[in-house]
């Protein structure tokens, strides 16, 4: 049913790499959690408003807030989907982030004004009455909850929308809470015991943490999060593919949004090679990476020697002294610098951020390893850090 609402609903909806396309699926996905959420308020409300039922309403609030979510969706992805300009050059995509966690807020703070109620409720209990007609509202809402988590979780990784699928998860808590409720109108009808504000109570918990969940997955990709593994290795294997790329490093990815990814990397070409020559194969790069990956890709170039036998025996002395210390450690841009008095080796390392030792530290223990092999080495050690995932 989903795929033919999407059929009907968002035009050009094959093209999910489209900036416009994906903004349709978010309003889509927005207008449909508003109106089906809205429906369900106003059954629930009805009913625990007729019956004196706190669970009820409690679960009727819950699908309020979540019409209100939806609502902050909708304009996250429309103003997510605005070109950049002047003040925002790198565009709005992050504010399906910022939505995210207003709603977030909105769901914690619900949940904690559900709790008071709840417990106002079992310290000083009223009566509650359950019939049938409140049982099949009730189970009514879990079969119109459980079509919405599918729906945002087939929306959210058509178009690989954490807010969506966050949803989705929110929908499938929904599904459990309301079933708390159904027991205790089913637990009520059949034996008179009054469970409402324990449920209710059951019911404010799942909102409230919810809440906390929802705060956590949207902080992180605002403070900047690390890059999946799998579009690392695609970026490393894509760039090593072209002839005269001989290895890379400084990978970094910046996330400014869903479809706004700006990446850096060092490129390393024989220094042999004519400069024209690897300047080309980087534009290449850069203009495929724009065309077929949607990333912004600016590649900084690194000459290395390749053919001259003394700076070949010095980096594999110095490989070994590093390897030795931690297998951790990787080392680029070697070169050297050779002098009367002295030759200066010229290196960067990359190091791990849990690292057992500080970087003046380390810089020390390698370079006075390197003067043991000889006292004319002196070592210039620039320490890097990884901003990608690595190898485990």
């Amino acid at each position: 049913m989903t795929d033919l609402l999407i059929k009907l609903f968002v035009k050009d909806y094959k093209n999910t790499s489209n900036a416009k396309v994906r903004e349709r699926y978010g309003k889509f996905a927005g207008v449909t959690g508003i109106v089906t959420n809205i429906l369900l308020f106003m059954f629930k409300i009805t009913v625990g408003t007729i019956f004196n039922s706190i669970s009820i309403t409690a679960d009727a609030i819950n699908n309020l807030s979540d019409s209100g979510s939806s609502l902050i969706t909708l304009a996250g992805f429309k103003i997510s989907g605005k070109p950049a300009d002047e003040k925002h050059p790198y565009g709005h995509a992050r504010m399906e982030y910022i939505s995210g966690m207003i709603v977030s807020f909105l769901i914690l703070v619900l949940g904690f004004e559900l709790i008071k109620s709840s417990v106002e409720k079992i310290i000083n209990p009223q009566e509650t009455r359950f019939n049938i007609i409140s049982i099949l509202v009730l189970a009514v809402s879990i079969l119109i909850k459980l079509w919405q988590s599918m729906f945002y979780r087939r929306i959210g990784n058509i178009i690989e929308s954490g807010t969506l699928l966050a949803t989705s998860v929110d929908s499938r808590n929904d599904i459990l809470s309301t079933s708390a409720v159904l027991v205790a109108a089913i637990i009520a009808l059949l034996t008179g015991y009054n469970l409402d504000g324990y449920m209710g109570f059951i019911v404010a918990m799942f909102i409230f943490f919810s809440g906390i969940r929802l705060i956590r997955e949207t902080i992180s990709p605002l403070l900047g999060m690390a890059p999946n593994k799998e579009l690392v290795d695609r970026i490393y294997k894509k760039i090593l593919s072209y002839e005269g790329i001989i290895g890379l490093h400084d990978l970094t990815i910046h996330n400014y949004g869903p479809g706004k990814c700006f990446a850096s990397v060092h490129c390393e070409v024989q220094a042999e090679q004519d400069i024209m020559v690897s300047h080309d194969i980087i534009d290449n790069i850069e203009r495929d990476f724009l065309k077929e990956e949607g990333i912004h890709m600016v590649i900084h170039l690194d000459p290395v020697v390749t053919d001259n036998a003394r700076i070949n025996e010095l980096k594999a002395i110095v490989e070994n002294i590093i390897r030795d210390i931690s297998p951790k450690i990787s080392m680029h841009d070697f070169r050297v610098v050779f002098g009367i008095s002295h030759s200066n080796l010229i290196f960067d390392i990359v190091v791990p951020f849990e690292f057992e030792m500080s970087d003046d530290e380390l810089i020390q223990l390698i370079s006075d390893k390197i003067h043991e092999v000889n006292g004319n080495y002196h070592s210039v050690i620039m320490v890097d850090h990884h901003y990608v995932p690595t190898e485990d």
